[in-house]
C-alpha cells in the first residue's frame, strides 16, 4: 500500500523529535545517524532517505534548533527600555526549557565555527538579533530613557551581555540563578539609562602643535 503524504510527514515530525531529544541529551557533538536512529526505533537505513551524509544531519538539526528557538515563549509587551529589557530577558536561560535549548546553542557554536557555510549562517542570525535590538535601543533613545549614542554600538553591547550571562549561567547555575540573572541585567540597562554621552576633551596646547 502507497505511503501517503499524511504518513511521510508523520514520520518526519518522529524524526524531528528523535534529533531533538539527540540534541537535548547529547549536544551537537552526540549527533549522529546511528544515535537518532537508536532514539527513533529505527535503522539507519531509514535516516538516510532524509539526511544522505552527517552534513545533511547537522544542517537540518540547525534549522530545527532556530525553529524550536524561535516558538519558545517569550515575555512580551512594552516600549522603549521595557521592551529592550524584555528581548533580552527572552535571550536569558530562565527556565528549564530556556535553559535546555540555551544548551543545545552553545553545544553547536562548536559544529558551525568548522564549517564557513554553517559560520555565515550563525553570524546572520546574529546580526538579525543586533538590528532588531538597535531598533528598540534607538526607539529608547527617542523617549529618552537611553542617552544619545550609536544604536548599533549599544546593541552590539547588549547582545554580548546576554550572550556572556547566559554561558556563565550555563556552566555555573547555581551561582546564577534565574533571579540573580534578572539583577545582573536590570543593572546592566540601569548602568547604560545612566550613561552620559563622553565630550572629548579641548585639545591641549601641545595637542594643538601636532599635525594631523
Amino acid at each position: 500500500m502507497p505511503r501517503t503524504k499524511g504518513d511521510h510527514e508523520a514520520r518526519r515530525r518522529d524524526v524531528s523529535e528523535a534529533v531533538w531529544r539527540v540534541l537535548a541529551a547529547h549536544g551537537f557533538g552526540g549527533l549522529t545517524l546511528r544515535a537518532v536512529a537508536a532514539e527513533l526505533g529505527a535503522t539507519t537505513g531509514l535516516l538516510t532517505h532524509y539526511f544522505p551524509a552527517k552534513r545533511d544531519l547537522v544542517a537540518y538539526a540547525l534549522d530545527l534548533l532556530a525553529e524550536r528557538t524561535a516558538a519558545r515563549p517569550r515575555p512580551s509587551g512594552g516600549h522603549g527600555l521595557a521592551a529592550l529589557r524584555t528581548a533580552l530577558l527572552g535571550v536569558l536561560p530562565l527556565t528549564a526549557e530556556a535553559a535546555a535549548s540555551n544548551r543545545i546553542w552553545v553545544s553547536s557554536w562548536d559544529t558551525a565555527l568548522s564549517d564557513p557555510e554553517s559560520s555565515d549562517d550563525y553570524a546572520g542570525k546574529y546580526a538579525q538579533s543586533r538590528a532588531k535590538l538597535r531598533d528598540l535601543v534607538a526607539a529608547a533613545q527617542q523617549l529618552g530613557e537611553l542617552p544619545a549614542g550609536d544604536p548599533e554600538r549599544i546593541a552590539a553591547g547588549a547582545q554580548s551581555f546576554v550572550l556572556g550571562l547566559t554561558v556563565q549561567a550555563l556552566f555555573a547555575p547555581t551561582a546564577f540563578p534565574p533571579r540573580r540573572q534578572v539583577e545582573l541585567l536590570d543593572d546592566y540597562l540601569a548602568s547604560l539609562a545612566s550613561r552620559s554621552v563622553a565630550t572629548p576633551p579641548p585639545p591641549s596646547r601641545g595637542d594643538e602643535a601636532v599635525s594631523p
